[in-house]
């Protein structure tokens, strides 16, 4: 049971590589085990195009997504760092900005907090033009207000499903 002084902390996940539904199951499993935090709520699992960045394409499998929902006591620099610890426990080796990977957590919203500093920007600075974020998060609250971008509703109407596909309940997992 989580106590009274939490946060609510939304989080994306993406894997294309090393059998992304199953790195996606095994985070999961790893972020029910933070201290303090508990998972309230999930997405389903997606499929999605890879991001195109500045520079061109990049030749890459498609993605696996889904959005989680956290109750947490830790504090959103701290719950950050657990993050990037399951990244890399997954095998998550940065080499390439936008490039393929075995798993990215990323923290969309913690509560109603915006942040803008070097490590950290709430909400998550792409949230407003990701497929594979507005449409889970939509699956998940139909009535979110994302922090100084408005309504979740609102932003989804102006977001191509740019072929994202719902793919059903996410399975558990052994980690």
């Amino acid at each position: 049971m989580v106590d009274a002084d939490t946060a609510t902390a939304y989080l994306a996940l993406g894997s294309n590589l090393e059998d992304p539904p199953r790195q996606i199951r095994r985070a999961i499993q790893a972020i029910r085990r933070l201290p303090g935090t508990r998972v309230v709520a999930d997405s389903g699992l997606y499929s999605s195009k890879p991001l195109v960045p500045p520079s061109g394409a990049i030749a890459q499998a498609d993605y696996y997504n889904a959005v989680v929902v956290v109750k947490t006591s830790l504090d959103p620099y701290d719950l950050l760092a657990r993050l990037q610890q399951i990244e890399t426990d997954q095998g998550r080796v940065r080499t390439r900005h936008w490039g393929p990977r075995t798993i990215d957590l990323d923290m969309l919203m913690f509560d109603d907090l915006c942040l803008d500093d070097p490590r950290l920007t709430l909400p998550h600075p792409g949230i407003a033009q990701r497929e594979f974020v507005l449409y889970p998060l939509h699956r998940i609250d139909d009535s979110l207000e994302i922090p100084g971008r408005g309504m979740l509703s609102e932003l989804i109407r102006n977001c191509s499903e740019n072929g994202l596909q719902y793919l059903g309940a996410i399975e558990s997992d052994e980690a």
